[in-house]
């Protein structure tokens, strides 16, 4: 929780604030941007929600948040915000807020699919809570989990036991000690259904991987994000654990799929056509192979 005499200075006057806690893992500026910026470091309100609308996103923020840093001063009530999530992106897709500090807030995501077509798929794990699995459960459950790569996983293991579901996850990131029901190996793209292609992408961790949805979205992990500063789909070289010689030869190889959605796990959402993306992605190799 929040601790008000944590407050940042940073903070404007008024009710929302972020306190000492924050690990600038920017999920606040995303979900809410109206009233959350980068101040350098952290993340801080640089103006108090006005209307409804902007009050409903804080409390979002509030909610997703990883390390509990946002609160009222006033101590009101979240639930707006616990009710919200998860919340729709495109299609069959939602964003499922409550992020983990053990995956320094990274984002997951719930496609929604009838059972004749395998039911529904958890893209990572976000943090094992009530409100959020209650939820998922009204929306069909968890029928398959697939898990990016080592670092975002977070209450994985709470999730398979909860719903009994089974999880896919590359040997690259040592998939079997985690207990991992189905382990994929090698570099070739692995199908699970007419749906869903698993695309390996070694380089931010060894066993990287990116999951391709009906040719249109692409649940990218750490491997690919959209750069609002930069305008482009961007790599981190700044966060590539494992080799960047090894992401860039991965990135390269998605040239050869079409998508027009990228949901990562760390970075900016973005949405283009799927020849825009593509010029995107082109422009993303260039400057991979030049740095």
């Amino acid at each position: 929780m929040a601790q008000i005499s944590k407050r940042l200075t940073e903070n404007v006057d008024g009710d929302f604030y972020v306190d000492a806690s924050c690990i600038d893992c920017d999920a606040c500026r995303q979900i809410a941007p109206a009233s959350f910026r980068d101040h350098g470091g952290q993340s801080s309100v640089y103006k108090q929600p006005e209307n409804p609308g902007e009050q409903h996103r804080a409390f979002m923020a509030l909610v997703a948040c990883p390390t509990a840093s946002i609160g009222t001063a006033s101590h009101r009530s979240a639930r707006q915000g616990v009710e919200a999530f998860p919340v729709h992106i495109v299609d069959d897709v939602y964003f499922c807020g409550f992020t983990s500090e053990s995956s320094f807030g990274a984002w997951s995501y719930l496609i929604v699919r009838p059972p004749e077509l395998g039911g529904n798929v958890l893209v990572d794990s976000p943090r094992f809570t009530l409100p959020l699995v209650q939820r998922i459960e009204r929306l069909g459950g968890v029928n398959l989990m697939f898990l990016s790569h080592r670092d975002d996983i977070a209450d994985h293991a709470k999730f398979a036991a909860h719903f009994h579901c089974p999880r896919v996850m590359h040997d690259g990131d040592n998939a079997a000690e985690l207990g991992i029901e189905r382990v994929i190996t090698g570099t070739d793209p692995v199908r699970l259904d007419d749906d869903l292609l698993i695309i390996p992408t070694s380089g931010h961790t060894r066993g990287h991987q990116v999951l391709l949805c009906r040719d249109k979205i692409m649940f990218t992990g750490d491997h690919l994000a959209w750069s609002p500063v930069r305008e482009t789909l961007t790599a981190f070289r700044d966060a590539c654990w494992y080799s960047w010689k090894e992401q860039t030869r991965s990135m390269e190889k998605l040239l050869a799929y079409r998508f027009e959605w990228v949901l990562p796990g760390h970075g900016r959402i973005h949405h283009g056509s799927a020849e825009e993306m593509h010029e995107h992605l082109v422009r993303c190799v260039e400057t991979m192979k030049r740095s």
